[in-house]
């Protein structure tokens, strides 16, 4: 994959400790600057800020992909194969409830990847994929 530019992203969070234990402490990012009312993560070399908005912190609705209910409004992480299975295994150890379980979706076809969902604790939509063939990440 070339060389790309972190992106940014801000969201809703309805606590900031919460915040600080998913992505700090289980996910292992970084903290960066904060305040108050927010926090930035170094989230694999991006930059996420979780803002406390409780009133925008909510479910979201869901689409059918390749058998699963995909949460519509998610954010992730392509990762390697290795990472994703390691980060697989930790969530699971960890006791993490998963909204789709890790697997395998699209199996045999083109875009054939690792996945799995989960909710951080202020209920955002994260999943995480990994692709056996990375250069497969835009393949139809």
């Amino acid at each position: 994959m070339p060389n790309m530019p972190p992106f940014h992203l801000a969201f809703p969070v309805t606590s900031l400790a919460n915040a600080r234990a998913f992505y700090g402490q289980l996910l292992g990012c970084p903290e960066g600057r904060s305040s108050d009312d927010w926090v930035d993560f170094d989230f694999h070399g991006h930059q996420i800020v979780a803002h406390v908005a409780p009133d925008e912190a909510r479910p979201t609705q869901a689409h059918d992909v390749d058998g699963d209910d995909v949460p519509v409004r998610h954010f992730g992480l392509v990762l390697s194969m290795d990472a994703w299975t390691a980060l697989a295994a930790k969530l699971q150890a960890a006791g993490t409830r998963f909204v789709i379980e890790p697997h395998i979706r699209f199996k045999g076809q083109p875009g054939e990847q690792a996945t799995m969902f989960l909710l951080d604790p202020c209920g955002n939509a994260l999943e995480f994929k990994a692709f056996a063939d990375p250069s497969k990440l835009f393949a139809k």
